[in-house]
């Protein structure tokens, strides 16, 4: 029963050597390359995603009551495809039904088919690339990497730390207490992984696979069964990894449903009655602030884990590279149409303006510089649309609207010419004051942007670790030349809890997370309570029990 351990070994050998080391490594190429997939690759997933289109979903044997399914690609046409629908009380029962066999088998072997799941979810790259296009309006480059390849690290990344975890306590060990002139006290002692129970993962819009399979992974490989429930909006990315899951799972001689599907409609979602079910005892939870403060709440003995929303911010001081800087601060801007947790929001600049290498600049050249630096990314429209890609939520693009008067206007959004058919949206970025904070000082969920005059780089600095604090941040940038505010930066930045990219003028972005060296989320302020991924969110999972008996002599 070790068979898929010992394929994989070398795969998690070197992903335990990566989380240590921290420097780069990726066990799944993020390039979609036939040359790496398949020469035939791109168009067998595509073709099997259409295969997919306006026809019922099969789970072999996994229970259904009914059905349910209302995609509707951001880029247009309805999916229209449905997929099994089952109570709450029912998926439950088939979760604990499943949970014994699970529980009883070793963490070599949990490890070796959480290992095989990912390896067949990374061999259908393309199909999940497709399917992340047209359930989150991500762009197809954008979402093969991040719904494909770096979702897949992230999961490997969790089931590095349980596998790491699981195994730091030996099997059984032989215990000798001396008793002076008497006989030693001898004891054969023995540990197991007990799990918690039934494990609830609650899947996003936006980013279905790569927020999701941290906790799936972690909770799998740790013994606990898992109710995948994802947004009704984006069901199919993780029904397809519930598919291969449960594959691999009946191939071992294991029950598939050790992994189901609880899909929903909009307007009848059975999240709450998930969450409040005592046999839950894990919650992993990614959304907003309001329903993550629900979840918290309600949830009773389980333990939750959550990455919810913040306010993401630059703080701008000065720099030795200002188109650069541009450049790359629009790029965060422009990325998937500001749709991610990382996104920045508010722009601090001094009102006084900053130095640079092209001399002094206002205020109002900072701002005019990005937002020409904007303009430029998005001139062509084949860019622009592989960028921006289209708008998830129709009311992300209501709010652009609402907000548009809320500052000096610097740059207005606009559709992104040649998707015609979409909802999508360029960045809208406002000019404000620091005292104007009911503006900028809550998160603004989508394409916005504002530009704060504060008085100096670090009332910038202390404004945006303040907001940290008490709203909740996953990312902040710094721009400075001058050491010493940049050491003062990082150590304002790590008490408010906020990962710090500072001088980023290349092809890093302080939206970007990378697995097996950032830690996404801190769980240190509002903006989430665990982190992707550290030993904390792995280790209680489970539990370590003990039996033991004396050794005859």
């Amino acid at each position: 029963m070790t068979g898929l351990f010992e394929r994989h070994r070398p795969t998690l050998d070197a992903a335990l050597q990566a989380a240590a080391k921290r420097d780069f490594w990726s066990a799944y190429p993020e390039v979609p390359s036939g040359k790496i997939y398949g020469e035939t690759a791109k168009d067998d997933g595509l073709a099997a995603y259409k295969a997919r289109i306006g026809k019922a979903f099969v789970l072999a044997d996994h229970p259904a009551e009914g059905s349910v399914g209302a995609e509707v690609s951001p880029y247009g046409p309805s999916l229209g495809i449905t997929y099994p629908a089952i109570s709450v009380d029912m998926l439950v029962s088939a979760s604990r039904a499943a949970a014994p066999q699970w529980a009883a088998a070793s963490p070599e072997v949990r490890t070796g088919i959480c290992l095989e799941i990912l390896a067949r979810l990374n061999a259908r790259s393309f199909e999940m690339a497709n399917a992340v296009v047209h359930t989150t309006g991500q762009s197809f480059a954008m979402a093969f990497q991040a719904g494909g390849p770096h979702a897949q690290d992230r999961g490997l990344e969790a089931v590095t730390y349980a596998y790491a975890e699981m195994t730091r306590t030996p099997a059984t060990a032989t215990w000798t207490k001396p008793q002076g002139k008497g006989e030693p006290i001898v004891l054969e002692k023995h540990w197991r992984v007990v799990p918690r129970g039934v494990s609830l993962v609650i899947g996003c819009n936006t980013f279905p696979t790569w927020n999701s399979y941290p906790g799936l992974f972690a909770s799998l490989a740790t013994g606990n069964t898992i109710i995948v429930k994802p947004h009704p909006a984006a069901i199919l990315p993780l029904a397809i990894t519930v598919e291969i899951a449960r594959q691999v799972l009946v191939e071992e001689g294991f029950a598939a449903d050790i992994v189901l599907l609880a899909a929903d409609a909009p307007g009848s979602e059975i999240t709450k009655d998930l969450v409040q079910h005592p046999a839950v005892a894990i919650v992993d939870y990614t959304g907003s602030n309001s329903f993550g403060t629900w979840v918290r709440e309600n949830a009773g003995t389980a333990d939750v884990y959550t990455e919810e929303a913040g306010v993401n911010s630059i703080v701008i001081g000065a720099t030795d590279n200002f188109p650069g800087m541009c450049s790359n601060i629009a790029f965060s801007l422009s990325l998937y149409s500001g749709q991610m947790c990382t996104a920045p929001q508010d722009i601090f600049v001094p009102r006084g303006g900053i130095e640079t290498n092209e001399g002094h600049k206002t205020f109002d050249d900072v701002a005019s510089g990005i937002a020409a630096a904007v303009d430029g990314l998005l001139a062509d429209p084949a860019r622009a649309a592989g960028i921006c890609g289209a708008i998830a939520n129709p009311a992300t693009l209501a709010r652009i609207a609402t907000v548009r008067s809320l500052g000096r206007l610097v740059r207005d959004s606009a559709p992104v010419d040649g998707l015609d058919d979409a909802r999508t949206a360029t960045p809208l970025i406002l000019a404000v004051d620091v005292a104007d904070s009911e503006t900028y000082a809550e998160e603004r969920f989508g394409p916005i942007a504002f530009v704060v005059a504060v008085d100096d780089v670090v009332d910038g600095v202390n404004r945006a670790a303040d907001l940290a604090e008490r709203k909740g941040a996953i990312t902040a940038a710094l721009y400075a030349t001058d050491e010493a505010q940049i050491l003062a930066a990082a150590d304002r930045f790590a008490t408010a809890g906020v990962n710090l990219s500072v001088n980023l003028t290349g092809g890093i972005y302080v939206n970007q997370s990378a697995a097996f060296s950032d830690f996404h989320v801190t769980g240190a302020n509002p903006a989430g309570n665990a982190s992707l991924t550290d030993a904390a969110f792995v280790a209680n999972r489970f539990r370590v029990v003990m039996w033991r008996r004396p050794v005859a002599a």
